[in-house]
């Protein structure tokens, strides 16, 4: 779909000359602004002055008077995306556009480690890029049925090796996503049940409680439709219900021992094998994802049970516990270790379970996704649920914060995915899009313990089944919408200091967002200096 709003000529300039961003406040109602309101932006504007900047002293080689220009030239703040469409979207100007916003938009990329998908066979990891990854596939594929790309297995799930290469010639920071997550839909590997528990065990456990258990094709695309309404995930997760409801965790473990054991040693040779390959590589991970439901089912972050009766089907035992042991045993010592989350009610509770047990993780992962385009256009006509006034609106958005801040220990929060979709692709639904995401950025931004916010789907129509088609920054072909717009004004102008200070005593003195800096000044002989100082 073509946008209306710049040509490939002027999105070229855009990702270079940063073109000004300008609001249209009329596609919003006077009930959205209400809210949305100069009070509040004035409270946000002054936490962003207290939590995101800081006084610098620096020492120069200037004469007193001299003039000393002072320009920020990295973010210590993560802005990221994740870089799941590498070289897959079907046309070479295509992906090197898409490529070139990492290091000029995004300072943070989070990279595709699901398991289902690495190691689609056991003992099999796909790290490094075949055939099938490379661009010159992804570019047939695009060109015989552009419709079909999205159906491939290994569609959004690029080999790691090239990806990781491309983003230390960008000097972006790497963040892995996710080493365990019980879903099975999109993260567990068929093959761990089908291949890993004996017949015999499968018969037994069937004889015991009569509920027949699906057998898994490992040929099954798991991107043929949207997998939350698949009948098979569905009769899967169903059939671990009745089990649970007819036996303990004791007698399920005692019936199938072999898979049991087994499930808990790939798991460990999973984690085990990416930090051999990349601890020292990757600068932070989502070590368990989306664990806090399972909590919430009553059994804590530790205890003595032999297994765990996971609501996405039977996990090894206090399994977000002990991936954080694993990952703390296999990653590299100054890694960040994530606990991710979307569960915001039980999560906090989990937390401080974790921590009372003596895990050892260092950032709190929150996510946002607002899927549906109907709610971008009510909360446009200033009309919002309760559902979106505690995801999107100023108070909402400060109560999550303040409850996930309070259970963290004081650790930082990174806001790691991140959906605002448009209510339509027309010029007025992008903006609707774009004045959504600014608030919401700039709230986000003022939170004290925040260290990073991660946009989840750049491109239109490159989100996994389910999630919305147009809640890119991009329109399918690489236009720039308004949402890229408002985005690059927030982080490389509005939240970027360039400014000049006068020399005085060897020292100069100036405020700015905490980052990275070159001075440039003249010495008393007139020639050009310069040097690059972190602003903490």
């Amino acid at each position: 779909m073509k946008t209306t709003f710049v040509t490939t000529a002027a999105l070229a300039l855009a990702l270079t000359a940063h073109a000004e961003f300008k609001i249209d406040r009329s596609v919003m109602s006077d009930k959205y602004w209400a809210i949305w309101n100069d009070e509040v932006q004035a409270k946000i504007d002054a936490d962003i002055e207290k939590y995101r900047k800081a006084d610098a002293t620096v020492e120069v080689a200037a004469p007193d008077g001299a003039e000393v220009k002072v320009e920020q030239v990295g973010h210590a703040f993560y802005f990221g995306a994740h870089i799941f469409n590498f070289n897959q979207l079907g046309k070479k100007e295509w992906n090197d556009r898409y490529k070139e916003l990492y290091g000029t938009l995004f300072n943070s990329a989070t990279v595709a480690f699901y398991w289902r998908t690495l190691e689609q066979y056991p003992y099999a990891p796909r790290f490094e890029e075949r055939y099938e990854d490379t661009e010159e596939y992804w570019n047939r594929e695009y060109e015989r049925d552009p419709k079909a790309v999205a159906y491939k297995p290994h569609w959004r799930r690029p080999a790691p090796d090239p990806v990781i290469s491309f983003l230390k010639t960008r000097r972006v920071r790497i963040h892995g996503h996710p080493l365990v997550w019980g879903n099975n839909a999109w993260h567990t590997p068929t093959w761990l049940w089908d291949d890993f528990c004996p017949e015999n065990e499968k018969r037994a456990l069937e004889a015991a409680t009569g509920v027949q258990l699906p057998v898994r094709d490992i040929k099954q695309p798991i991107c043929t439709k949207d997998m939350r309404n698949d009948p098979k995930e569905r009769w899967w997760n169903g059939a671990w219900k009745e089990i649970y409801a007819k036996l303990s965790e004791e007698e399920i473990a005692a019936l199938v021992p072999t898979f049991v054991k087994a499930q808990r040693d790939f798991y460990e040779k999973r984690v085990r094998e990416i930090g051999e390959r990349y601890g020292s590589r990757i600068d932070s991970w989502d070590v368990v994802n989306e664990s806090a439901s399972d909590w919430a089912l009553g059994k804590g972050a530790k205890n003595d049970l032999p297994v765990t009766k996971s609501h996405y089907g039977l996990m090894p035992a206090n399994y977000a516990y002990n991936a954080l042991v694993l990952a703390r045993k296999y990653m590299k010592p100054d890694a960040w270790l994530n606990v991710n989350e979307y569960n915001m009610d039980a999560f906090p509770g989990q937390i401080a379970d974790l921590e009372r047990n003596g895990a050892s993780f260092d950032v709190v992962g929150s996510q946002m996704h607002l899927f549906n385009p109907a709610e971008s256009r009510k909360l446009a006509a200033g009309e919002f649920t309760a559902e979106t006034r505690q995801k999107v609106s100023p108070e909402g958005i400060a109560t999550t914060m303040a409850k996930v801040a309070k259970a963290s220990g004081g650790r930082p929060i990174h806001l790691s995915e991140i959906t605002i979709t448009a209510p339509d692709n027309s010029p007025k639904g992008q903006m609707v899009q774009a004045i959504i995401m600014r608030n919401c950025y700039r709230a986000w931004f003022a939170v004290e313990k925040m260290n990073g916010i991660t946009w989840w789907n750049v491109v239109d129509n490159c989100g996994a089944p389910g999630e919305p088609s147009i809640s890119g920054i991009f329109t399918r072909d690489m236009q720039p919408k308004a949402a890229y717009f408002a985005m690059d004004d927030l982080i490389n102008r509005e939240w970027k200091t360039k400014t000049t200070a006068k020399a005085s005593g060897g020292k100069v003195s100036f405020r700015g967002f905490k980052g990275r800096y070159r001075l440039s000044w003249k010495d008393a002989e007139g020639k050009g200096r310069s040097k690059f100082v972190e602003v903490e």
